[in-house]
């Protein structure tokens, strides 16, 4: 049954049926195969919509496009320039920095990258900026858009795994902040190697005038994180209210979006979350062929069977995840793995919230190691250069992401107490 299940799932995505048709007709395959009436596939995929939790998905995501669209990145992007933009290759660190303040809006890779780089990849290029790694750099910087909360995938894992929205949120900003730092030092690295021109000259009036214009969408993570975690409001309803404040900022505040652009925003909200949500149900129906045979019992069972060291099977599991996010999407991986891999982590006694920022983070990475890379998609499109050039571009910022990787799995297995 499990070679059943792979083979017809991995020799669809070879022949390029896209992942959701893939998922949905592997299950029909195994379900046929095993006389099993095909009503359980449209009832499986309702069942798998059927969440309260996931309401805030689409909310993100449309307070992410909204604030993308709009003045708000832009208005951050001035302000990070004036914190940071006077250091060597102060632009690039400019670039990390103006990922975290968007990431903390978002909670999409995508709209981070796309929110960023915008405005500040043709400012790069002006500059003299090495083109390919600006623009790989702001797709890693993206990255950090779905492990500092508020977070698409996050919630995904939490109505997965039954686990607390609010406390994955709380322990993804550690491993954000390193991600940025490691992406930062990157950039200061090849700025002094190359010997970067510096940029504007440091300015506290300049920083206070940008703040001033940027305090709106530096607001939007306040109100949003400080509610849910002062119990205020839950993360479904933190999601609403994150599009009524784009809506009040970008309308009345900043006056840059009129009705035609929110009716096209919400259509492309609209089309972006109704492919992650046939995703979801069609990964729900695969999840349900999974229990009914014991498929991830025996995936643990096997895995054990190699070493009993949990230090060692983690890093197995951080392996796999990383390769399928190569060739798998966020939330479709998440969504197929994190069931398989549950009963091992939990026989192993690891945190199950640690557990889902490694996974996340994981395959954030994934958003920018090709053939599937949305980010270094969307940095080229906005860029005009190829895949393959930001593809060779971006390995030292693999490499320095995948060393946060193994500091977030070890240090809170070594050190407890860090997974609040």
């Amino acid at each position: 049954m499990i070679t059943l299940l792979f083979s017809s799932f991995f020799l669809l995505l070879a022949f390029g049926v896209p992942i959701a048709i893939a998922i949905g007709l592997t299950v029909i395959v195994v379900l046929s195969t095993n006389d099993i009436s095909l009503l359980v596939v449209p009832q499986r995929m309702f069942a798998g919509a059927d969440s309260f939790p996931l309401v805030a998905i689409p909310f993100f995501i449309l307070a992410g496009d909204i604030m993308a669209k709009g003045k708000v990145s832009e208005k951050m992007v001035q302000f990070a320039d004036a914190l940071l933009g006077f250091v060597k290759g102060g632009l690039w660190v400019v670039a990390v920095l103006a990922s975290m303040f968007f990431a903390a809006i978002s909670g999409s890779g995508a709209a981070t990258t796309a929110a960023v780089g915008t405005p500040l990849l043709p400012e790069l290029k002006k500059k003299g900026y090495d083109p390919a790694f600006s623009a790989a750099l702001v797709a890693s910087g993206g990255c950090i858009g779905v492990i500092i909360p508020p977070s698409v995938p996050m919630v995904l894992y939490c109505v997965i795994a039954d686990q607390s929205v609010a406390r994955l949120f709380l322990n993804g900003f550690l491993p954000g902040i390193l991600m940025a730092a490691v992406l930062i030092l990157i950039g200061l690295f090849v700025a002094y190697k190359n010997n970067y021109a510096h940029g504007a000259p440091f300015s506290i009036r300049n920083i206070g005038m940008t703040f001033k214009e940027a305090i709106w969408g530096l607001l939007t993570p306040v109100i949003i994180l400080g509610g849910i975690f002062s119990g205020f409001f839950t993360p479904s309803e933190a999601a609403v209210i994150a599009v009524d404040y784009a809506l009040l900022v970008s309308i009345f505040v900043y006056r840059d979006l009129g009705w035609q652009n929110l009716i096209q925003i919400f259509m492309r909200s609209a089309i972006t979350m109704s492919i992650i949500m046939f995703i979801i149900t069609t990964s729900t129906a695969m999840g349900w062929v999974m229990a009914n045979w014991q498929i991830p019992k025996l995936i643990a069972e096997s895995i054990l069977s190699i070493s009993t060291n949990k230090y060692v099977l983690i890093l197995l599991i951080n392996t796999v995840v990383f390769v399928a996010g190569f060739f798998m999407e966020t939330a479709s991986a998440l969504i197929l793995l994190t069931p398989v891999f549950l009963p091992l982590v939990t026989q192993l006694g690891i945190d199950l919230i640690h557990f889902g920022v490694i996974m996340v983070l994981a395959l954030s990475i994934g958003m920018v190691t090709p053939p599937v890379a949305i980010n270094l998609y969307v940095a080229s499109t906005i860029s005009g250069l190829s895949i393959e050039k930001i593809s060779r571009a971006v390995v030292p910022m693999v490499i320095g992401l995948l060393v946060v990787l193994m500091l977030v799995t070890y240090l809170p297995l070594m050190f407890k107490g860090i997974i609040m």
